[in-house]
């Protein structure tokens, strides 16, 4: 098994527990911050798990491309297509439906906003989740 195919499987699995935590514990304290420090909070939160998050898109990013450029002997083909749709699901949910969801909580806390915030981050938890399993039949075979 290669470096980047194991990078790859850790990464996965890394973005997977950090969106399952976001989703069960992060996401779930937001109604507990006061209505006046919403704002700030939520500034605070976005800054803060950029911090996380970039590098564990990047390196997704980086490790699947290269995997489906290379396609070493290894690998099964039709599972990392699969890890990969599954990734564009995540980063196309984070940029079409959470980040806008955070640019008007960044306003002050908004119930339909946070809602509508929690439906995007259940397709992320799912899409990370599959991407694992998908990604161990890649790599473990």
């Amino acid at each position: 098994m290669s470096a980047v195919a194991v990078a790859h499987l850790l990464l996965v699995g890394g973005y997977a527990g950090f969106q399952w935590t976001v989703r069960a514990l992060v996401y779930p304290q937001f109604t507990a911050v006061p209505h006046g420090s919403f704002a700030a909070y939520e500034g605070s939160h976005s800054r803060r798990i950029a911090r996380v998050v970039g590098p564990l898109f990047a390196g997704q990013l980086v490790t699947t491309t290269w995997l489906l450029v290379q396609r070493p002997a290894a690998v099964a083909v039709p599972a990392l297509v699969a890890s990969a749709l599954c990734l564009g699901v995540v980063l196309a949910v984070t940029g079409l439906a959470a980040v806008p969801q955070h640019r008007v909580l960044g306003a002050g806390f908004d119930r339909a906003a946070y809602a509508r915030l929690l439906r995007a981050d259940d397709v992320r938890v799912v899409a990370a989740t599959v991407n694992v399993v998908v990604s161990a039949w890649a790599v473990l075979g």
